[in-house]
């Protein structure tokens, strides 16, 4: 076990790396290049739009063919290989083509790695957490690492960054993880994938999902562009970044005991209310840095408490034979779907209104969450 804790570890620090590289700084690079706020939108819409697809066809022949570990691997080396074009764009079509291509693959493949890391670890799901925070760690090195460079250097050097941390992704898929086996009983084979959906339980569970990721588009997509507007240098962006994931890590750390003493509603809706409160505060009184600092710090439930909630609920819901196809749906709807419709429509408001109503309608779609979640009914009230 303490061999394959660190090769999973070290398989969620270099993906997560990657978004700590991206996430901050994507919008910062294409903003030097000229681009206009509403072409910025535009572009980093399309990373969410290929999370729409990617997940639900790399899930489906998961499923099919059970090969999640070769679709890690495979995935992998594609988002490198069309990485490579970035060097070469220099129109808005260009860009649009390679960050289409390149994303595709990436995000394909975190659905198959959180499938095959739940089934290493067999009656020890309970370091799922634990795995999953060096995701974290990954993204708090490279926030504040490459948020140094580019301080020092420039934000020139944003692509040959991200392709050095592409290739370490590629290079910790290498390794070797046990194949998930699917046992297709016949109750298994007559329980169709489709089945699950039509529950209404499962429906307002992805609807609670992509809400969220509705309310976190302005975040992902003009928080950096904000704050540097406000006056902060690059490196302090990095630092508010980092400290939303520093709190996430130290949630992961102690969620499997929230989970054994509170309800599954509960956690949610506790989360989006502080999501809520965190979006609207950021709209209206980033210019404090204490403020912005504290309230970075509600990351651990915007993001953290509720991607473990929706992991685990996943695995319950789901038998193996369709984790795949779930895992990718869970990622579709919600980080594909939600976080492209948040980055599109987050675009037209803050062109027309200015940052301050962007945050604001963010609080409001989270607000709409939590009624999602109050409806919801669930067979079990805890996580076990």
């Amino acid at each position: 076990m303490p061999v394959l804790y660190l090769k999973l570890s070290f398989l969620y620090f270099t993906y997560f790396a990657l978004l700590g590289v991206m996430a901050p700084y994507l919008g910062l690079y294409l903003d030097s290049k000229g681009f206009s706020l509403l072409e910025i939108s535009q572009l980093l819409s399309l990373l969410m739009i290929t999370k729409v697809l990617a997940p639900l066809l790399w899930g489906a022949l998961s499923d099919r063919f059970s090969n999640n570990v070769f679709l890690v691997r495979f995935g992998t080396l594609m988002t490198l290989v069309c990485y490579s074009g970035f060097f070469f764009a220099n129109t808005f079509q260009a860009y649009a083509l390679v960050i289409v291509l390149f994303s595709f693959f990436w995000n394909a493949v975190l659905p198959q790695i959180e499938v095959v890391t739940l089934f290493n670890l067999g009656s020890k799901k309970e370091l799922y957490g634990r795995i999953r925070l060096w995701g974290s760690v990954g993204f708090i090195f490279s926030v504040m690492g490459f948020g140094i460079v580019f301080d020092i250097w420039g934000i020139a050097y944003f692509p040959i960054s991200l392709l050095c941390v592409i290739a370490l992704i590629f290079v910790s898929s290498l390794v070797h993880f046990e194949e998930p086996k699917r046992t297709q009983s016949h109750d298994e084979a007559s329980h169709g994938f489709m089945v699950y959906l039509k529950r209404r339980d499962i429906q307002q569970f992805f609807i609670v999902c992509f809400l969220l990721q509705v309310s976190h588009g302005a975040y992902y997509t003009y928080f950096s562009i904000y704050m540097e507007s406000l006056g902060y240098s690059t490196a302090q962006v990095g630092v508010l970044w980092s400290l939303g994931v520093i709190a996430e890590v130290l949630l992961f750390i102690y969620m499997h005991r929230w989970f054994g003493l509170h309800s599954i509603r509960l956690i949610m809706a506790i989360s989006l209310l502080l999501t809520a409160f965190r979006w609207v505060v950021t709209g209206l009184l980033a210019e404090y840095w204490m403020v912005i600092v504290i309230v970075q710090c509600i990351h651990a439930f915007s993001f953290g408490a509720m991607h473990a909630t929706a992991i685990k609920f996943v695995h319950q819901r789901f038998k193996l034979r369709h984790q795949g196809r779930a895992q990718a749906l869970y990622s579709s709807l919600g980080f594909g779907a939600g976080g492209a419709a948040g980055a599109y429509f987050s675009g037209v408001v803050v062109s027309e209104y200015g940052y301050y109503w962007t945050f604001i309608i963010s609080g409001l779609v989270a607000l709409a969450a939590v009624f999602f979640v109050y409806s919801l009914r669930f067979k079990t009230s805890h996580f076990s």
